[in-house]
């Protein structure tokens, strides 16, 4: 399978979607067929007549069919593959018999990240896609939070991560494809929550916050009011890496950043002595260690890791802001083929099949999680690509 396959099964305006192309190009379509959901939510039966049912309404909605080519491949294929990971996570109640899908959001995002980088989609195209996986049915719930988060919140931050017009248009299809008793409520919270990203003025564009530290602190839940720059204390500079083995970390490190100090996990294992998955977490403090003693100088320096999962790379980033660092995250990315072909050749007791076995984490950072992001991607050609 490859982008031009994915593409060409993309429909036009006017016309219908080939579901048995599709199984036969993603078989992990299939298992859909059945993965069984609880009637409650979805009496209409298995996730794959969902799924069929909402492409359906998507290619009837307006606002995809008024959106440019490039946006109607975003929203189809982010409403094709919204629910891919149910099979896997779908829990049946031995006792209830009660059917859920916990967490089938974020690791559906994190599956599709891996198909379309191994079918070598674009990049901001992909991640558009993934992101708006990643919190599909954020809009029904918008106005009930289970964290307390409010309407705002949740639309402002959501609006420097994709574009919630996108996220409304695959959340009403969700709710239009299905059969439940509060669709009706559902869809009326859907529309509230474009009422309100259209009021606030982050309908189709990021929310302008007064500046990047603002917006950083905000989007990490300090309550404040963004429109008014936040004061921000003295302390380091510092440059996170980010991204998968042989993505071109310590390439871009020996090129930009000088002489300057450079945390690492792997320089940590190898002043102690350690193989790749021995002892991670003695390198660890090891590295942390290190780190601290340049946060209290106020130094800069470099922080040279994966920092793969949203998880992972939280801890680090809530180091450093405990701190006052002023970060920027750097985050690279090559295609599987130059990946796995540098990683032959490094001096690493990191195989191809443990790199590949890291996917199943591997969450790109948003904008909004350093004071500056870049994103400098290998399309296969040698150019960055930069999403916003």
């Amino acid at each position: 399978m490859d982008w031009k396959q994915l593409q060409a099964l993309i429909p036009a305006l006017g016309a219908g979607f080939d579901w048995a192309a599709w199984c036969a190009l993603i078989p992990g379509l299939v298992a859909l067929e059945q993965t069984p959901q609880d009637p409650r939510h979805h009496a209409e039966g298995n996730v794959g007549i969902h799924t069929r049912m909402v492409l359906d309404a998507l290619l009837a909605d307006a606002a995809w069919q008024s959106a440019a080519p490039e946006r109607r491949a975003v929203m189809f294929l982010a409403a094709l593959l919204h629910d891919i990971a149910k099979p896997d996570t779908t829990v049946i109640d031995p006792v209830t018999g009660a059917i859920g899908q916990p967490g089938h959001s974020r690791r559906g995002a994190i599956d599709v990240r891996a198909l379309l980088w191994r079918a070598g989609a674009p990049f901001a195209l992909r991640e558009a896609v993934c992101r708006i996986i990643a919190v599909h049915q954020v809009p029904f719930f918008a106005f009930a939070s289970r964290r307390g988060e409010t309407p705002e919140y949740i639309v402002r931050r959501l609006s420097w991560e994709l574009d919630v017009s996108e996220l409304a248009a695959v959340a009403r299809a969700d709710m239009v494809g299905r059969r439940c008793e509060d669709q009706a409520g559902h869809l009326a919270d859907i529309e509230l929550f474009g009422e309100l990203a259209r009021e606030l003025g982050c309908w189709d564009r990021p929310w302008a916050a007064a500046d990047a530290h603002t917006r950083l602190m905000y989007a990490r839940g300090m309550a404040i009011d963004p429109s008014y720059g936040l004061h921000r204390l003295p302390g380091s500079e510092v440059t996170v890496m980010c991204g998968l083995p042989a993505s071109g970390k310590d390439t871009w490190v020996a090129a930009h950043a000088g002489s300057l100090p450079v945390v690492s996990f792997d320089d940590a294992k190898a002043e102690l002595g350690l193989k790749h998955g021995e002892n991670d977490g003695r390198a660890a403090h090891h590295a942390i260690d290190k780190a601290k003693s340049l946060l209290r100088e106020k130094a800069p320096f470099v922080w040279n890791a994966t920092h793969l999962s949203n998880d992972m790379r939280g801890k680090t980033l809530d180091l450093l802001y405990a701190y006052d660092a002023q970060v920027r995250l750097v985050y690279l990315e090559a295609p599987q083929a130059v990946v796995l072909s540098r990683n032959r050749q490094r001096d690493t007791t990191l195989t191809n099949k443990d790199l590949l076995r890291m996917l199943h984490r591997w969450e790109v950072p948003m904008p909004w999680e350093a004071h500056r992001v870049d994103y400098l991607v290998d399309e296969g050609a040698g150019a960055a690509s930069r999403i916003r």
